[in-house]
């Protein structure tokens, strides 16, 4: 604990932790970012302790690193950007505040992970609107703090949905409450006088949350945040449709979302689906992919407390209708995968092992923000960059998520490879680079830059580093909140 011994006071031995084995756990992870071991690992217990770590920070003018999900770690933004810094672990921070049916809204604190209020709000009636299978380390903060895109449009109004209200102490080490929460009065007093912490814009004519939001612990640490829950149905049928042409799919998917038909909705390669699926590799993996076209659709339609048997009906005659139009067919089953069986998969975060990791052991994950009319060239871009590089196209995983009412879409690229192959992961790493720069040349939005990355994206836009730059230097005039990260 040498050098540790003012944190130790504060927060006690046993949540001060520098030893070589938990340092070296923090000090890198699956990305492509330098490995930094840091100073020590602190963990808080509760708000108070976060807003004195920040402030002690600023008094030593020591880096910190905040983090919430558990390992493994794919992205580099938990990984130091300088030596001498503190992670600061909020794992342990684990209350459910709070989850209110009527207002559909859930109050969590940042350890809070998935596999844990998927039961809490079940019991409420109410669901989560999640990403498709989280890891099961992976927390409900962490992943709306970093606007993973979520598997039903149809609930998804704003890019940054489900997030609603948080508390945040910034790198000032103020305490902040954004939206509905910052009053007038206490969070109690709020709940007693009806509110729900639902509402995010504000306080005043600002979106705070924006400033929060996407920005890997750059501007502050998020203490707890309200997130917006769905009517649990009472009945549900899914359905998959398998194509060899992606644009049909994705007529299909523009007329399902737009007329409010369903609600989970994605589109997968034969690959990922697969991945997804198979429990062991490369044998079962191989022989559900066999079975499968190269792009599946998944949908699910729900009816819920009232005549849900009448709703679902109605709908399927109305998919029947634009599926009849397009030339496709909705089954119960496409190869050798179920509808059922995919509907209780993405109810859920991913059995172990990770399903990106079950194959190969490492996944490199390249995502941007696109529309309709693009997908195709830019999934054609991304194949030539594969195949010129060496690494096998037909292997790569393909996400498709239509995102904000189907307005746009997240489209991801996931490259599976052994990261204990040093040939294999030198070729992902010059594809990766390759691959941005390739698809920011056809419109391809990356709006959540990491890794190596994120300087060559950002700084393309000298007005957007100047903005940001001005922002962190109100919220983090000394610079302590992950420096290294993003353009800081």
């Amino acid at each position: 604990m040498a050098g540790n011994e003012s944190l130790v006071k504060i927060f006690g031995a046993k949540n001060v932790l520098d030893d070589a084995e938990t340092l070296e756990e923090y000090s890198g992870d699956f990305s492509f970012v330098s490995p930094v071991r840091p100073r020590c690992v602190v963990k808080p217990k509760n708000a108070d302790e976060v807003q004195k770590l920040v402030k002690w920070a600023n008094d030593k003018r020591t880096p910190l690193v905040p983090v919430s999900s558990g390992s493994p770690h794919f992205r580099g933004d938990t990984v130091p950007g300088i030596g001498g810094a503190v992670v600061v672990d909020l794992s342990g921070m684990k209350k459910i505040i709070r989850v209110d049916r009527a207002h559909r809204v859930a109050m969590v604190e940042p350890g809070v992970t998935f596999a844990e209020l998927i039961p809490a709000v079940e019991k409420e009636g109410l669901r989560l609107n999640m990403p498709l299978l989280p890891r099961k380390s992976k927390t409900v903060i962490g992943s709306m703090l970093e606007r993973e895109p979520v598997v039903m449009p149809k609930y998804h109004w704003d890019i940054s949905d489900p997030l609603a209200c948080v508390e945040v102490v910034f790198g000032t080490g103020d305490m902040f409450r954004t939206g509905q929460a910052a009053g007038p009065g206490t969070i109690e007093e709020q709940w007693a006088a009806g509110g729900a912490q639902k509402t995010p814009y504000g306080p005043g004519p600002a979106a705070w949350y924006r400033l929060i939001q996407g920005a890997q612990g750059t501007m502050g640490i998020v203490t707890w945040a309200s997130l917006r829950c769905e009517i649990l149905p009472k009945l549900e049928e899914p359905f998959l449709v398998g194509s060899a042409e992606l644009d049909r799919l994705l007529e299909l998917v523009h007329w399902l979302v737009r007329m409010r038909l369903v609600n989970e909705c994605f589109v997968l390669n034969d690959s990922n689906l697969a991945a997804i699926m198979a429990r062991k590799f490369p044998g079962e993996y191989q022989d559900i992919k066999d079975t499968l076209p190269p792009w599946v659709l998944f949908f699910n339609l729900a009816g819920y407390d009232y005549f849900p048997e009448d709703r679902v009906s109605s709908q399927i005659k109305g998919v029947s209708d634009i599926t009849k139009r397009i030339g496709l067919e909705a089954d119960k089953a496409v190869g050798g995968v179920s509808a059922v069986e995919m509907l209780k998969m993405v109810k859920r975060p991913s059995p172990e092992p990770y399903w990106k990791l079950g194959g190969k052991g490492a996944c490199h994950d390249i995502f941007f923000i696109t529309t309709y009319d693009k997908l195709e060239g830019q999934i054609g871009v991304m194949n030539d960059v594969a195949n010129k590089s060496g690494y096998p196209a037909l292997d790569m995983g393909v996400y498709l998520q239509p995102i904000v009412q189907g307005s746009n879409c997240h489209c991801e690229f996931n490259l599976f490879y052994d990261p204990q192959d040093p040939v294999e992961l030198e070729r992902v790493k010059e594809l990766s680079a390759e691959a941005v720069n390739c698809l920011m040349a056809t419109g391809a939005f990356f709006s959540r830059p990491y890794d190596r990355s994120a300087r060559m994206i950002i700084n393309r836009d000298a007005a957007y580093v100047d903005a940001l730059n001005r922002v962190k230097t109100i919220l983090d005039p000394n610079h302590v909140m992950n420096p290294g990260k993003l353009c800081f």
